[in-house]
């Protein structure tokens, strides 16, 4: 069974940092894109980054330069760096991604559950 799970939220003063993980299980033949999402309260789910296989980024623009995403393909593993957080980053961040489980088969677009992020002093 694939599956996403994501670690690292958690209660952080503003301007703290956190480190958010996802790590893919199960049969997987490769991951195509990777992304983190996060939703606050009363709001939509926005993109926050987002990583291809090859190690290509773009980021929403409320988080160039404080926020870096990274993967390790091997490890089926996907980072989120975050720094200088603000009052309005805090939300569930999720983590996406394009599995592939056979060498012949399609991708299949699968979602964490999320972690927390909350920002307060």
């Amino acid at each position: 069974q694939l599956q996403l799970v994501e670690s690292g939220g958690g209660l952080v003063q503003p301007g703290g940092s956190l480190r958010l993980s996802c790590v893919a299980s199960g049969s997987i033949f490769s991951i195509n894109d990777m992304g983190w999402y996060r939703q606050a309260p009363g709001k939509r789910r926005e993109l926050v980054a987002r990583i291809t296989s090859g190690g290509s980024t773009n980021y929403a623009d409320s988080v160039k330069g404080r926020f870096f995403i990274s993967r390790d393909n091997a490890k089926n593993t996907m980072w989120l760096q975050m720094f200088s957080l603000k009052p309005e980053d805090p939300g569930v961040y999720s983590c996406n991604a394009a599995l592939v489980h056979y060498s012949d088969s399609p991708e299949f677009d699968s979602w964490g559950q999320g972690t927390p992020v909350t920002v307060s002093s």
